[in-house]
């Protein structure tokens, strides 16, 4: 069953995705070579836990921390470690937090230092067909507009690889809700978006294959050939002719400015 939200329901819920943000905001003022994913995994379930929330990924499943942090050729899921990061990493860091009954979500990947030209081609374009996508995340449209988006300007447009076995979700009161969003489809196909649906919109794409394999952890996904993979994600509500974005990343995008360590997302024009 899909559950429709109430205003008031989706007010609650964008709380939660703004502490997301400001979590990560907080941890993007921390990142940088030498710091490894413990120690951001620490400062961030402290900040969330000060505002009066809880994480909202830690023990979900078994998962064993707050964040997940996913670096270069790990899509998602990726467990925070004592590994240190170097210049030219570049690092998934999904959150998502519990606040008064509702989950927030949001994810953004970062780049430490400088980064090859095509990775930084990745991240950017990924970026953007998160855009694309919730441009479509409208009132009457049906859920392939919003996956055909992603895979229209990432496959079609710039070769890169859409992985298949991980989508985006609903969101509220359960972390993950119904209905799946993936990030392919055709449009005018699927379910009908109707006023109050909540959805984490989060395009994961390959610079590469689109093929990834799980570790024997369980959670960690890695490409298949071991190329650099990009994951931005925001929280969505259905509303009308625009979506309603509850997360923010211009949150994190000013965290990233202030930090000499982390290099803006951009391509040359």
């Amino acid at each position: 069953m899909v559950h429709y939200k109430s205003a008031t329901e989706i007010e609650a819920i964008r709380r939660s995705c703004l502490l997301v943000c400001d979590t990560l905001a907080l941890v993007a003022s921390e990142l940088k070579a030498g710091v490894t994913g413990l120690a951001l995994d620490a400062l961030a379930e402290a900040n969330i836990r000060s505002a009066g929330a809880v994480p909202g990924f830690l023990g979900y499943g078994g998962f064993p921390n707050t964040l997940c942090i996913s670096r270069n050729a790990c899509v998602v899921h990726g467990i925070p470690d004592a590994e240190p990061f170097v210049e030219g990493d570049i690092v998934s860091i999904d959150c998502g937090v519990k606040m008064d009954g509702f989950f927030g979500d949001a994810a953004y990947t970062f780049a430490i230092g400088e980064i090859e030209e095509a990775t930084m081609a990745l991240l950017y374009h990924t970026k953007q067909s998160l855009h694309l996508a919730i441009e479509q995340a409208r009132v009457g449209n049906r859920m392939g507009d919003v996956g055909a988006a992603v895979q229209e300007y990432c496959e079609k447009e710039h070769g890169y690889g859409v992985v298949r076995e991980l989508v985006g979700h609903g969101i509220g009161a359960e972390l993950h809700e119904r209905p799946e969003v993936p990030n392919y489809g055709k449009r005018g196909r699927g379910p009908k978006l109707k006023k109050g649906l909540v959805i984490a919109i989060e395009p994961m794409v390959n610079l590469g294959t689109r093929s990834v394999v799980q570790m024997p952890d369980g959670w960690t996904i890695l490409t298949k050939d071991r190329k650099p993979s990009a994951h931005y994600e925001h929280s969505v509500a259905v509303v009308g002719p625009e979506a309603d974005v509850l997360s923010d990343h211009g949150r994190i995008e000013e965290a990233i400015k202030k930090n000499p360590s982390l290099s803006e997302i951009s391509i040359k024009k």
